[in-house]
């Protein structure tokens, strides 16, 4: 039987905080699927105009992390992971509902993501308000070569 957290901080992270980014992923992303970022790809669009990065910390530990981008009037999550020893207990929730929250300030009108077919955050995503919108065939590239369709999700935002 889980319990439910009783309290998940999040704050909006910087490039100082790529450690506990790469921590998360390190545990949440199974290297077979090719969904981990490198450093230097998370250096590269944290530079970018209109990206964000949010933070999950349950007593002072890393519980996982979303990153953003918003263009004009539509906005993409991009990255989100939660460490497995924090998983359904609302650290996920937390994290779409603030990024949701965060694109609809800056203007955004949509929100999009895509997931990986057959990846259990496809849940989260839909009792979030996301619905399928497409598919991208082969778009994720495994440590072993192999590939996975991507499944493409969005959600108007009122």
């Amino acid at each position: 039987m889980s319990t439910r957290l009783h309290m998940v901080e999040l704050v909006t992270g910087t490039a100082a905080d790529l450690g506990a980014v790469e921590q998360v992923m390190a545990s949440a992303f199974d290297p077979r699927f090719g969904e981990a970022w490198t450093r230097s790809q998370l250096l590269g669009i944290l530079g970018m105009p209109g990206v964000w990065l949010t933070l999950a910390r349950v007593d002072g530990e890393a519980a996982g992390f979303a990153l953003a981008r918003a263009i004009v009037d539509e906005a993409e999550l991009l990255l989100l992971a939660t460490a497995p020893a924090f998983r359904r207990q609302g650290v996920g929730s937390a994290l779409v509902r603030s990024i949701l929250a965060d694109a609809r300030e800056r203007g955004a009108v949509r929100v999009h993501l895509e997931v990986r077919a057959g990846n259990n955050a496809v849940e989260l995503y839909r009792g979030t308000g996301f619905a399928k919108c497409g598919e991208r065939r082969g778009y994720y590239r495994g440590k072993g070569g192999q590939v996975y369709d991507a499944h493409s999700y969005s959600i108007a935002l009122s």
